[in-house]
């Protein structure tokens, strides 16, 4: 993700309500399903989604919420090992405090291998919630001599110490939540502070999810996330941009280039964790989160996402067509996500054959990759990084760049670091 001055505005667009959407029936005999009464989809051309009622509960009056978390990621100047570029995160593990921040130069040579993107996943202390995020590290320093990613991987550092160790790092007294807000403003906060991050800003889209099915995120910037139930997207996070390819982003200056900018009356772009779009959702049985960077939603619509996901939650038997008289979510779900396996080819093919070279690997050296969760991630990350590199296959990035500079003669993938995160989200009685 860079950023990048423009002159004319890309319009912001909202979450808007629809019902029977024309392209269901394909979309559903694409996965190899039987027709049925339409539900809801997504608009393919942008981000904009339509928003859907959410999937069933169980009928425990008290029902006992797990959560399966993963998360793919692949630099851009490097190929895709779906075995080594995976992460699966226990819940039973803590951040080891005895890790002092911020890391030594030793120790930042150690950091996932995602580019200048970076992730998280943490138990919030002993309360039972979950904390996550994505962060894309802007591009756009590396001409001022800045490396881009430290700023996204020390947040992502002082944010999970923050969760795991929550609430002994905050100030206020009494709180029993953490919010991702105040999660983000503190993690920020301490890199302001970090003499070892010379300057440098990212965006960021971060969550917690209660143990009562409770999701919270703030987003800023345009990495964001998808909330999907068996088959339909409920919704997702409109981007937040000042001008085409210029998200929202924090930013750490250092003072003379402040100085710089003051005597010439300019104003940078430096938001806060207040300017962070917040959002609450109910989850259910069987749904679906997807948090990703640019790397991804630059290159596959809400509708590639929904297709990828449809389709490893029916191959997998972890969501069953509703026509076939049996839950969307089956009880056994929690066994499936610990058993689910698949193979991935090592780098994704550049050709434009994604509908049969993307996922099975012709070709290419095959891995395996174990637990749904990560089996869902990597898929995501898999397409993206074939999209990304494929000259003849035009993503959400390339629609917007032919639509406000058609001068450019943009076609095809919009290469970057790409980092997904999903969650599978497990009801038990």
């Amino acid at each position: 993700m860079s950023a990048v001055r423009t002159l004319r505005p890309l319009q912001r667009r909202h979450c808007q309500s629809f019902l029977r959407p024309p392209n269901l029936h394909t979309f559903r005999l694409s996965l190899g399903l039987a027709t049925s009464q339409e539900h809801g989809a997504v608009d393919r051309s942008s981000r904009t989604v339509r928003t859907f009622t959410s999937s069933s509960t169980t009928c425990s009056s008290n029902p006992k919420f797990s959560y399966s978390i993963s998360a793919s990621y692949s630099d851009k100047k490097k190929a895709l090992d779906p075995s080594r570029n995976v992460y699966t995160y226990d819940q039973t593990s803590r951040i080891q405090n005895e890790v002092l921040l911020p890391l030594s130069r030793e120790q930042k040579l150690e950091r996932p291998k995602s580019g200048q993107d970076s992730f998280f996943v943490a138990r919030v202390n002993e309360s039972g919630h979950t904390a996550l995020a994505v962060v894309d590290g802007v591009g756009g320093w590396e001409t001022s001599g800045v490396d881009p990613a430290d700023f996204a991987h020390s947040l992502c550092e002082y944010m999970a110490r923050a969760a795991s160790t929550f609430p002994s790092e905050f100030k206020t007294e009494g709180s029993q939540s953490l919010h991702p807000q105040e999660l983000l403003k503190f993690g920020t906060d301490k890199v302001m502070a970090d003499k070892t991050v010379q300057a440098g800003g990212s965006t960021a889209c971060v969550a917690t999810i209660s143990s009562s099915g409770v999701l919270e995120v703030a987003n800023l910037g345009d990495s964001g996330y998808a909330h999907l139930t068996p088959f339909r997207l409920s919704s997702i996070s409109p981007p937040q941009t000042h001008a085409f390819n210029t998200p929202f982003q924090l930013s750490k200056m250092p003072p003379k280039m402040l100085e710089q900018v003051a005597l010439f009356g300019s104003k940078p772009y430096a938001e806060s964790a207040a300017d962070a779009a917040l959002t609450t959702r109910k989850l259910s049985h069987g749904d679906v989160l997807v948090f990703a960077t640019d790397g991804v939603w630059d290159n596959l619509s809400p509708q590639d996402t929904l297709r990828i996901v449809s389709k490893v939650m029916l191959n997998t038997g972890a969501w069953r067509d509703p026509d076939m008289g049996s839950e969307a979510a089956g009880k056994d779900l929690a066994e499936i996500v610990r058993e689910a396996s698949q193979r991935f080819a090592s780098s994704p093919p550049r050709s434009s054959a994604a509908k049969t070279g993307v996922l099975n690997g012709q070709g290419a050296e095959m891995k395996e990759v174990r637990s749904l969760s990560a089996i869902l991630a990597t898929a995501i990350t898999h397409e993206a990084k074939a999209a990304s590199l494929d000259r003849k296959r035009d993503g959400p990035f390339a629609k917007q760049v032919q639509k406000y500079y058609p001068e450019e003669n943009w076609t095809g993938g919009k290469a970057d670091d790409i980092c997904t995160v999903v969650v599978v989200v497990v009801v038990e009685d």
